[in-house]
């Protein structure tokens, strides 16, 4: 059963349960036959992030994707500790984008529920966690490695290197539209806005585009986006970057472009979602859309560097359970398992620091878009970063295309310095916050 809710006028549809789901689970089961397991068992695994509230769109999907991630590899026998195989099951805690939240989630899942890890968002709901994390040694990961430091012992970023990879879109557009030489951005005044707000101004410098404000930041609080697209356009750019705006805000923001009339370039960190985008405005005005997230049908995710285990597959199943809900977290907690997985069974045990040690050991990783290292000493503080190849993605005929692999360490390694003096600017770097 399905049901249709509205937010600062986006429509999602939100999965209830259904006899479906029971089908699907029995469909992957016939797909991986079980090897009979003791029903003791099991390691439990924390998912503490927005399930409700602004911010779900990067929690709930996330949760959806693990939940089918754990059905595959139970279905095929499990994780193997100490020659015994157990079960994967995910215990989840909304903690509603609100740091207090958060501590409460972090220690319940730690101390009544048994978790051997716990997976995270991050961002403002960090802060509230880590005190957590020094206490009891428990590994997290989190999406945002900007929540990184020398004093983040024992949290990860496995997945996400955000908001470094968003590099990669505009490096894409000035190689492949080199006469857009103006840009202008907004960003919500936060956690994740800012550090974006910090890369795209070094990647436009990097790239030779002119900036021709200064960023935008809005209240997160914001509900009407026509002043702030009305002051973007005032400056007649040819690009308008969306910085790592939520998609509460890329919807409006990219709906009052269209009604104010706007004909150039868009690039944002996402676009999820983006049929709807597309309903709401034109398949003309969507056309060229950069963003960095793929759908997991396209066929560049069939290449052989990639690790994500049947991306077209888990597409395929995802948007079966979950119609219209596939977004840029759908794929990125159960691709942080295959790491965890992999790791416990290297370390063949399930404990934290065990799994830390494996996972890390040699500086390298099989991230999900290609072998990765363990990076960001410069920028974090700490190699606890998994960092590589990002994609960059352009909507062309309605759909999201995957134009090609960039790489994160080689635009670094000709631009840290300018990264770095922007992240200064805005007290994002580890020894400012």
């Amino acid at each position: 059963m399905f049901a249709n809710f509205t937010r600062n006028g986006v429509t999602r549809r939100k999965f209830l349960g259904s006899a479906a789901t029971l089908a699907g689970a029995g469909a992957l089961s016939s797909a991986f036959p079980r090897v009979p397991l003791a029903a003791d068992k099991v390691v439990k695994i924390g998912f503490l992030a927005p399930l409700t509230g602004p911010v779900a769109a990067w929690g709930k999907p996330g949760l959806d994707g693990c939940r089918i991630w754990a059905e595959w590899v139970n279905a095929a026998g499990g994780i193997s500790i100490g020659g015994e195989a157990h079960m994967v099951e995910f215990v989840a805690y909304d903690n509603e984008y609100d740091p207090a939240k958060a501590r409460t989630g972090a220690t319940k899942l730690i101390r009544e529920d048994g978790v051997k890890f716990i997976m995270m968002l991050g961002g403002d709901t960090w802060p509230g966690v880590q005190p957590v994390a020094d206490n009891t040694g428990m590994l997290f990961s989190t999406l945002l490695p900007s929540d990184l430091s020398p004093d983040t012992k024992t949290l990860i970023a496995p997945c996400e290197v955000h908001p470094v990879y968003n590099v990669t879109g505009v490096e894409w557009l000035a190689q492949n539209k080199p006469d857009l030489k103006t840009a202008v951005m907004c960003a919500q005044d936060d956690a994740l806005g800012l550090p974006s707000v910090a890369t795209y101004l070094a990647a436009f410098e990097a790239a030779g585009i002119e900036m021709l404000d200064e960023p935008l930041l809005f209240d997160p609080a914001t509900t009407d986006f026509a002043p702030v697209v009305t002051r973007l356009l005032s400056k007649n750019p040819q690009i308008v970057c969306l910085d790592t705006c939520y998609s509460d805000y890329v919807h409006p923001i990219a709906e009052q472009l269209f009604q104010q009339g706007y004909k150039g370039q868009i690039i944002s960190c996402t676009a999820d979602f983006y049929d709807q985008m597309i309903a709401k405005t034109s398949k003309e005005f969507m056309e060229g859309f950069i963003f960095q997230f793929p759908d997991f049908d396209d066929p560049a995710l069939n290449a052989d560097f990639i690790n994500f285990k049947d991306a077209n597959k888990f597409y395929q199943v995802y948007n079966e359970r979950h119609p219209g809900e596939w977004g840029a977290v759908s794929w990125e907690y159960a691709s942080i398992m295959d790491l965890w997985k992999a790791a416990a069974e290297s370390a063949d045990s399930a404990e934290p620091d065990a799994v830390l040690t494996a996972m890390t050991a040699g500086g390298k990783g099989k991230h999900a878009f290609g072998d990765a290292d363990w990076w960001g000493s410069d920028l974090f503080g700490i190699d606890h970063a998994l960092v590589g190849n990002w994609p960059v993605v352009v909507i062309e005929n309605g759909k999201a295309t995957i134009k090609g692999f960039k790489s994160i360490p080689e635009w670094y390694a000709k631009h840290g310095e300018l990264l770095k003096k922007h992240m200064t600017a805005y007290n994002q770097m580890w020894n400012q916050r």
